[in-house]
Parts: C-alpha cells; structure tokens; sequence
C-alpha cells in the first residue's frame, strides 16, 4: 500500500527516488559535463491521461530539480494515426500541470537526418530492405527459445538494398511491399535484437511534412536517435520499454553518435481504470462516453473538467512515487489528494439536490433576513457572505423522515434541528400529493436560536443546509461514479470485453437542484471550483456558459476513503 500523507521530518532531507540517485551519481562523476537533459516524447495520436501525468510531473520536475533543461518532442513517425488535434491538447495540458519545455520538437524534424543514417548502415552492411510481410516476418524471427531464420532477402548487396530503399522514399511500391531492417543477431532471446524493423511505407500525409514522405522510421529506430540529436542525458520511460533498450544501446552504437542513458521505471497502473489509448478511443468512438474530456475519462482534460486542480494531480504524483516494478494505485488517493487541495481553497456554499420544501408557519411572511456565511474556514482571508433567509426553504428530501429508525438525527416530525448559519426549527406536520409523495413540510423556528445557538444552552443532534425558495437559482448537477463496476476493468472472462465491466450507474444527472443566490453569474466562470456544504467538491461545467445556466461536476464528496484504506495498510 503507497505512503500515508506523513510530512516530513523538519531538517530531514527528503530521501531520493532510484533515478535521482542515477542523476546524482552521473552529476558527481562530471558524466555529460554535469548536464541534466530530459524529454517528455508523446506520440499525438490521442489525449493524455492521468499515467501520462505522472511522466510530465517526473521528467520536467527532475529537469527542474537539477537545473536542467526538459525537451516537449511529438513522436509523429505514424501519419496514420496522428493529428494536429492531439497537438495541441498535449500542449495545454502540460501548461495546465504546471509545466513549460526548453524546447518544442518533432521526430519529423529529424526525417532527413534518420534517412541519412539508414543509407549510411545499408552502406555499411548493417541493414537491408526485406520483401516479407509483416506475418512472414514473424514466422522467420520465430521464438525466444530458438533462433531465427534468416530472410531470403537478408543477403542482398550494398548496391541493391541502396535502390531499393530510394525507390521506396520515391513512392514506387505500395503500402507493406517492401520494409528496411536492421541487421541484428538472430539468435538474441530478445525478439526486438533479431533484424528489428527501421522503415515502413504508408502512402498517407503527415500533418507536418505533407506528402514529402511515404516511408516512415519506426519507433525503435527514431526514439534513441532522436533523443540523441537534441542531447538528451537522461532517457526516461516506462517499464515496458526496458526490453527495448539493447536496442535503444545497438542503434545508438551502431551509429557512433552521443549515447542518452535510458532508464525505465513503473508506468501508473490505476484501479477502476483504464489506461490504453486504443480503449480509451473506442470509448470516445462508440460513445460509451461523451468524448476525451467527458468527467469520467482519465484523460488530463477528462479530470480537469471534472474539477480535479493541477496542484492535486501533482500532489498525486508525487504521494505514488517512482518505482522500479508495476503496482495498481487505488484510485481513492487520487480523490484524497484533490479532496486534500480543494479544501483549502473551494468556497462554500449550499445546494440542495434533491429538494422538499419547508414552510416556516411562524416565521413572518415577506420578510427576509441576510444572514453570516463562512466562505472557508480553512483560510480566513476569503471572508464572508451573506446568505438570504426566509419563510419559504428547500432543504434535502433525505433530511427528512416521517417515520424515523432510532438513530435518525435529522428532521423528523415533532424533532428540532439547526439550520447551517440561521435558526432551530421543529417540523409540526407535513403534506402530501395524492399518491402519498410529501410535498411540503411545515415547521416552526426559535426566534433566539438566530446564527445557529439557542440563548438556554439546549442541544441538537443535527444541523443541514437548505436554500431560500423565493432566491433559489435553479441549477443542473451531474454525479459521477466510477466508469467500471470493477477494480480490474481489463480482467475479463472468456469471451467478453472490458466494455461488459463498464459501470451503467457511472453518470446520473440532478436537474432540479438548488441553489443559493451567491452563484448567480458563475455560468460564465468555468471550472470555478466549490464545496457544497455536506455533500462534497463540484466545479462548473463549460457547458454553463454555452448554455447560459449552471451546470456543476461533482469532482468527490467529503468521505475520505483513502484515509480508511491506509489505515489498514
């Protein structure tokens, strides 16, 4: 189980993550003149989500923390699948976090320079253009128990392999004829070390370079290469790449060029969630969700509109530390750290989401009072505000029960309660429909028990919120439950698909809230962030002001899960 949030020893260095220590280490022994140089390397073929995050906050705060310099690079060698879209919602994002780049790239801008290179290893006999196919190629590598057979075309000359490949830049053959593969040693357990593949053709326009090119570098080819052209020091990705690296090392060796050390740690896997971009687009695709921002995705852009704060996700991110092997973080310390943020700066304010109406008989008709309200009592400086009262209320319908079990604190015919800020009341009866449904209850108030005190010292069990009637604005509230109904939403049975884990109850929309009149105007302040008294964290939609009415997210509620879980721990 990660880390309780227990601060700091005072005078306590902070101990080092194993990267950092790499770093210190390579920076006492003058290794790359004592430059610290990292990238963060998206591909833009989708929106980032919160295990991105985690590599935004961990590459640009070790840039920061040794100051050094962290490049943005756009992995765009897959015309395919890539858009000038994804671009610039990276971007935002990463702004958003917190964070700025020394300098923005492309694997693109190096298209002419990585061509440069492979001619340079046909050349030099260490690669070959293949005329297999994808499924061909596979059978010939065959398993990591035995080793490969080698390509009927593995053996072809300088000259041809020269010819062949220019051909294939020109645009001479068609989408999967023809490949460029390095030489590498077929007998290699590793998969990727035996003849990996360097070039692919995809006759489709890049959103940068047009139609100059039809033949694109893979991965494998243009990572290390990259990351070596703008003199990065440190190579910083996720676990799964750690199979990659005798490959990263070949090329980069191979080549003679500076050597970028690459070092992988564990990728953020997280309950209830899914993090594979490839779900997460049939998830936008096929309308399961309302697309890559909708409150329930785990996109950056998802959470920040569900009202999650940048403070809080690197707050996250920095509570699940670094490690060198995979664990699922439960997504309950997620919540604990936007919960953690948000109650030091959300304002208060009361709503009342599933409303009944209460009459106060005795309360005199017409008159309305302003009443004291508490912005945050966690930070005195945002002061208070008013609140109207007055004889016609909204209170929550659970708030009230006819017929009470013994432990109910709340109002209940001939009980009293303490309104938030304003006075006692006692509900004397109530009213229904003529299906039986309660309409309205009707009670009396204390006079003396004004601000929420009653002058001869008698208690009360409860105090709720309510909302004046005559001021009450009407607003839409949208609660979000987990998307899965499962921890493990990837974990299926035979037969079936993460989509049958999706949790149906995972949206439900409250459109006849109400609420205070302070908030009259915040249609037009999105993201706006609020603790609605007793009921949890909520922002504001952006289709607020679209719509020119208030719409909220509910970000969390009050309960603090995680505090529960780590306890057990």
């Amino acid at each position: 189980m990660e880390e309780k949030n227990i601060p700091e020893e005072e005078g306590k260095k902070p101990s080092l993550n194993f990267i950092e220590e790499i770093i210190e280490g390579d920076i006492a022994n003058g290794k790359n003149g004592g430059r610290v140089h990292t990238r963060f390397p998206p591909e833009p073929n989708g929106y980032l989500h919160i295990g991105h995050a985690k590599s935004i906050c961990l590459n640009f705060g070790i840039g920061q923390k040794y100051h050094g310099k962290t490049n943005l690079r756009f992995d765009d060698t897959n015309p395919a699948k890539e858009d000038t879209e994804y671009v610039d919602a990276i971007r935002d994002d990463i702004h958003w976090l917190g964070f700025d780049w020394d300098g923005e790239y492309y694997a693109s801008d190096y298209f002419d320079q990585l061509y440069q290179w492979a001619v340079q290893m046909i050349k030099n006999g260490r690669a070959y253009v293949d005329d297999l196919s994808q499924e061909e190629a596979s059978e010939y590598r065959g398993v990591p128990t035995k080793p490969a057979t080698p390509s009927p075309y593995r053996d072809r000359s300088v000259e041809e392999n020269l010819d062949l490949f220019e051909r294939m830049r020109k645009g001479e053959f068609p989408n999967g004829a023809k490949t460029l593969r390095a030489k590498g040693d077929l007998s290699s357990p590793n998969m990727h070390m035996r003849d990996p593949f360097m070039y692919r053709i995809i006759h489709q326009e890049h959103h940068r370079t047009g139609n100059k090119w039809c033949i694109y570098p893979m991965y494998d080819y243009a990572h290390g290469q990259s990351d070596s052209i703008e003199g990065i020091t440190h190579s910083i990705c996720t676990l799964e790449f750690e199979v990659h690296r005798p490959l990263y090392d070949w090329f980069i060796k191979t080549l003679n060029i500076h050597a970028p050390q690459q070092i992988e740690f564990a990728r953020l896997n997280l309950s209830y969630t899914v993090m594979s971009k490839r779900k997460l687009l049939q998830l936008v695709q096929e309308k399961h969700v309302s697309g890559w921002d909708d409150p329930r995705m785990p996109t950056i852009c998802g959470l920040r509109r569900r009202g999650y704060t940048p403070e809080s996700i690197r707050l996250f991110a920095e509570k699940i530390g670094v490690a060198k092997r995979d664990n699922v973080i439960d997504v309950s310390l997620l919540e604990w750290c936007v919960r953690e943020d948000l109650n030091k700066k959300a304002q208060r304010v009361m709503v009342v989401m599933n409303p009944v109406k209460v009459v106060i008989d005795n309360y005199p008709e017409g008159q309305v009072e302003e009443l004291d309200a508490v912005n945050n009592p966690e930070d005195e400086t945002m002061g208070m505000r008013k609140v109207k009262f007055s004889r016609e209320l909204y209170i929550e319908r659970e708030d009230f029960m006819e017929n009470p079990p013994k432990k109910f604190f709340r109002l209940s015919p001939g009980t009293e309660v303490r309104l938030r800020y304003a006075y006692f009341i006692t509900c004397t009866s109530v009213e229904k429909d003529t299906e039986g449904n309660i309409t309205t209850l009707h009670c009396t108030y204390d006079p003396a028990s004004r601000g929420g005190n009653s002058p001869d010292g008698r208690k009360v069990k409860s105090t709720i919120h309510w909302v004046s009637a005559p001021h009450a604005l009407d607003v839409e509230v949208r609660v979000f439950d987990r998307l899965f109904a499962t921890p493990a939403p990837d974990e299926v049975e035979e037969g079936k698909t993460f989509l049958d884990n999706l949790n149906p109850e995972s949206l439900q929309v409250l459109p006849h809230c109400k609420a205070e009149a302070f908030l009259q105007g915040f249609e037009k302040k999105p993201l706006a962030h609020f603790q609605f008294e007793r009921m949890g964290y909520f922002s504001i939609d952006p289709d607020s002001e679209k719509e020119n009415r208030l719409i909220f997210n509910k970000t969390v509620g009050l309960k603090d899960t995680w505090a529960k879980i780590s306890d057990k721990a």
